[in-house]
């Protein structure tokens, strides 16, 4: 049976609870025997800071560069409004990406038919929805220096934020959508906004170029990010794979996540690049945050947390039965018409958070079994 070692980062909010619903998966993976999963447990975000001024401490730094996989749940939240910028919950989230070098953020935005009419668009525009938005995730205006807030005197001050990409950032993320885009649909749609912005202009060159060179197969299209995001509620089943840079990724996936019917439902995939053996540094995650304001009151939406270690099964343990089997099993439940508060609908009732991870092991065991 193989063996693999999981950091797990349940972090703040809504994040332990959800992470508990991912464990009692995982503990059904290793008893039916899928593999073996050894778990350990770390803190990031908020819970970091408390323990120890950190927003990731260095220990657990190494055992998230020493794992196969890094499972997270939710950083953040108002209790830490007023620590030092640097210390906030966010930045041990951006170190984890930066130091495990995981460059390619995959956000699937898939409605389930089910959840056709919790969407705010209407069903015939959002039923079958299968998009994947590749964002790239260590470089933009999020890393870019300098980044700084000077004090100019006489009450002003100047903010500044750099938006820097190189050549080899486009081309990596680049790859990673024409490769998956031949995977599904072979279509590619790639957003920035080289109307305005000098790194826009470069992105949109160096896809081009790559495509011709490598991808000609693929069906390739530009779209300003503006434009796309007006597509997106317009006439979302246009898109297959979107590559996009850091910023627009983070605005146009959480557009996409709620076309599905609620940001609860998807989870996310950030991978490094692949080493000679083929393994790669990958952390898995909710799209969504830690949602301070139902902490601890049990009606989280567990589902994309136990979407993101369905991911980890397909894209870092080479499980792709056991993932097929995850999705399946979520798809069954809600078939079922257990919802949870955020994608209630006109469901007459909604269950706990517990519950939900209750129902999706049952219906995984039937096919594990």
């Amino acid at each position: 049976m193989s063996i693999y070692k999981l950091l797990l980062l349940p972090g703040d909010g809504i994040g332990p609870e959800i992470s508990a619903e991912a464990e009692k998966v995982l503990a059904l993976l290793n008893e039916a025997g899928v593999a073996r999963f050894e778990v350990e447990r770390g803190l990031v975000g908020g819970a970091a800071y408390d323990a120890h001024k950190q927003a990731i401490s260095e220990a657990d730094m190494t055992r998230a560069l020493e794992a196969d996989a890094v499972l997270l749940a939710a950083v953040g939240g108002p209790k830490w409004d007023g620590v030092p910028y640097d210390l906030r919950p966010e930045s041990g989230l951006l170190r984890l990406r930066k130091d495990l070098g995981l460059f390619a953020n995959l956000r699937p935005a898939i409605c389930y038919a089910a959840l056709a009419d919790a969407s705010s668009l209407k069903r015939d525009i959002v039923d079958g929805l299968d998009i994947m938005i590749v964002r790239e995730l260590t470089g933009g205006v999020y890393f870019g220096e300098p980044k700084e807030i000077t004090d100019l005197g006489n009450g002003q001050k100047r903010a500044v934020d750099t938006q820097v990409y190189e050549t080899y950032e486009i081309e990596r993320i680049g790859r990673v959508a024409f490769e998956m885009a031949r995977k599904r649909g072979n279509k590619v749609t790639s957003s920035e906004k080289s109307n305005v912005m000098k790194s826009g202009y470069l992105w949109r060159e160096v896809i081009t170029a790559l495509h011709k060179r490598e991808y000609a197969d693929v069906k390739l299209e530009h779209m300003l990010a503006d434009a796309l995001a007006m597509q997106l509620v317009r006439w979302p089943k246009q898109f297959d794979v979107v590559v996009t840079d850091n910023l627009f990724g983070d605005m146009l996936s959480d557009e996409a996540a709620m076309l599905t019917g609620s940001l609860g439902m998807l989870p996310s995939a950030s991978l490094g690049a692949a080493d000679e053996k083929g393994k790669r540094h990958a952390m898995y995650e909710p799209c969504h945050g830690s949602a301070p304001d139902i902490a601890g009151k049990g009606i989280a939406n567990p589902i994309a947390m136990i979407g993101s270690l369905g991911m980890a099964l397909r894209y870092s343990f080479d499980l792709p039965k056991a993932a097929d089997a995850i999705d399946a099993a979520i798809a069954n439940v809600l078939a079922k018409g257990l919802r949870t508060a955020d994608i209630k609908g006109d469901a007459p009732s909604t269950v706990s958070t517990k519950e939900m991870g209750d129902a999706i092991v049952a219906e995984l065991k039937k096919t594990l079994s």
